[in-house]
């Protein structure tokens, strides 16, 4: 057994998620398309295999810790990068419907050969920026659930994701352990765009202990129609 199947089946138990081994092998195959890949292209700094397990798959499943994905359920992964956490959710929930989101074109090409390789269905990648997303009548307020990790202040997150969010659906952001700040920084953006806090879960990852922090927001209105904001504004100029 590889130390990357050894620790997703820890880790994974620890967070009570069942896989079964063509879960587990889309794993392996996902892993390896990206250490591959990193040697030309930087995906990632993360490369030891444990370290790459905890910090990137099961970080993106322990999504599940704070929102329940259920059949049919529409997903869309704002600045998903090489794949997270639109694509581990994916493998662990099957019958989830995903979007990803990435502006640089050469990772579009790498997730579009990954979810090929992978034999990933109902998922499509999407070559654009978070603002184009918002803004595009084809994505705007037709998600049950918007995520993102590691790519803005709160604020900022609010304002490329909530507009994406169907009313009564929901935005999670992925945060570290500093996350009081950041709350109080975006409790405007996250209002105006229709938004409100319904919960924040905090955890620490399975083998690590790893500070994460969830942050949960409903979406309770539409978002106006002026946002988002044309590209580079909102992080420029946050609410």
């Amino acid at each position: 057994m590889s130390v990357l199947v050894e620790i997703l089946k820890k880790g994974f138990f620890e967070l009570n998620i069942d896989l079964v081994d063509s879960q587990l092998e889309k794993f392996q195959i996902f892993h390896r398309l990206i250490i591959e890949t990193n040697k030309c292209m930087n995906l990632t700094s993360i490369v030891e295999e444990k370290e790459f397990a905890v910090k990137h798959f099961i970080d993106s499943v322990s999504c599940l810790k704070a929102t329940s994905i259920n059949i049919g359920m529409k997903l869309l992964d704002v600045g998903t990068g090489a794949g997270f956490p639109g694509i581990p959710l994916k493998v662990c929930c099957p019958d989830l419907k995903v979007t990803l989101v990435e502006s640089k074109e050469k990772i579009v090409i790498f997730l579009n050969n990954a979810i090929k390789e992978m034999g990933l269905y109902d998922i499509e990648i999407v070559h654009a920026r978070a603002e184009d997303i918002g803004k595009d009548q084809r994505y705007r307020e037709g998600y049950d659930l918007v995520t993102a990790r590691a790519v803005a202040g709160l604020g900022v997150l609010a304002e490329y994701c909530l507009p994406s969010v169907k009313t009564g659906g929901f935005f999670l952001a992925m945060k570290g352990p500093r996350l009081a700040e950041e709350i109080s920084a975006a409790k405007r953006s996250i209002m105006v765009m229709g938004g409100e806090i319904n919960k924040v879960v905090s955890l620490k990852l399975p083998i690590t202990g790893d500070e994460r922090n969830l942050v949960l927001i409903e979406k309770i209105k539409p978002t106006p129609q002026k946002y988002p904001r044309r590209p580079g504004i909102p992080l420029k100029k946050p609410i």
